[in-house]
């Protein structure tokens, strides 16, 4: 079936039933009996409108790009799984990759996405600089999100890490004489230098200088968790008074050195970046900052929406604020946001 059997069908023109289909119905001010005929007619025949035909006429193919590091991570995917419903009211489709965290994969994924024609990028990017991204923003928009790269005019979406670090911190170090680890990850990105840097400044805060011995960095990942808790406890001869994780799948691998060596009842401090329910039911209380995931979904897709539609972003560049889980007893008993 055709359109124009479409609009015969229904006693209409082709270009309502095309701006019903669209949803521009509205828009273009076509009564609600007139739409109901038309999608009674849709539904009875089960005409699918050519993907094709429509990106050649619209000069878009309605589909999205949207490039990860890790499609394991509970952040992406909940970013991930936002985006795809939001898109999927408006009639676009996300298409995934992941980069793993390293640019020639990124760059590949990228060169993927491009060649099937999406009409817009998102990018939580492994590089540290906007280069190759400028580039391509010539030729589609492209929108920064989790990682922001210094200088780039480009828009992006973050939360403000350093801040909720350093509160965090602040708190958590108080009473250890300044024995408080640092686990981190890649330290080159703008996550683990905001991170970084809220935990040199709660340090300050707390009348202490951070100790360089204290510093562990690797990546992401939970085995990298688990080694830098083992090196930690190698060094010391113990277990530290006090751990900062600067993500939930680095504490992952903290948790599970704990639980083998004995260490979850050890009385250690311990707080993270990342918030999940299952921290709740722990049976160590271990403070944590929360993103704002659902805002930051929402925020890209609007984005979006007026990128496409040619129209201004007012404020391109989005810092949102972090909502902090105190769970020990030395701390309050409710998550405060901060502002």
């Amino acid at each position: 079936m055709t359109l124009a059997e479409v609009a015969e069908l229904a006693g209409v023109s082709k270009s309502t039933v095309s701006f019903v289909l669209n949803g521009h119905a509205e828009k273009h001010r076509i009564a609600p009996e007139t739409v109901e005929k038309v999608m009674a007619v849709v539904s009875e025949n089960n005409y699918a409108p050519s993907l094709y035909a429509r990106a050649l006429k619209s000069k878009r193919t309605y589909t999205i790009g949207l490039v990860i590091p890790d499609l394991t991570n509970m952040g992406f995917a909940t970013i991930a799984k936002e985006l795809e419903k939001l898109c999927r009211t408006q009639g676009y489709q996300v298409l995934i990759a992941s980069s793993e965290d390293a640019a020639e994969e990124e760059l590949r994924a990228v060169d993927s996405l491009i060649a099937r024609q999406v009409d817009l990028l998102m990018v939580a990017s492994s590089m540290s600089d906007d280069t190759f991204y400028i580039q391509v923003n010539k030729t589609i928009p492209v929108i920064l999100f989790d990682r922001r790269m210094d200088g780039t005019m480009l828009p992006y979406v973050v939360t403000d890490a350093e801040a909720a670090t350093e509160t965090v911190i602040t708190r958590l170090v108080k009473g250890t004489g300044g024995e408080c680890f640092y686990f981190g990850g890649l330290s080159a990105l703008s996550p683990g230098q905001d991170r970084f840097n809220g935990y040199v400044k709660g340090m300050a805060n707390a009348g202490f200088t951070h100790d360089p011995r204290y510093i562990f960095h690797r990546d992401y990942q939970p085995e990298s968790g688990y080694l830098m808790m083992q090196e930690c406890v190698e060094q010391l001869g113990r277990f530290p008074q006090a751990l900062f994780t600067a993500s939930y799948s680095i504490l992952e691998g903290v948790l599970r050195y704990l639980t083998e060596h004995n260490g979850l009842n050890a009385g250690i401090r311990i707080a993270t970046f990342d918030n999940y329910t299952i921290l709740d039911c722990l049976p160590v209380a271990i403070d944590s900052v929360e993103q704002n995931y659902q805002e930051m979904s929402q925020y890209l897709f609007t984005c979006m929406q007026k990128l496409l539609n040619k129209k201004e972003l007012f404020v391109p560049q989005k810092v949102f604020p972090a909502t902090i889980h105190f769970r020990s007893p030395r701390s309050p008993q409710s998550p405060i946001t901060l502002i």
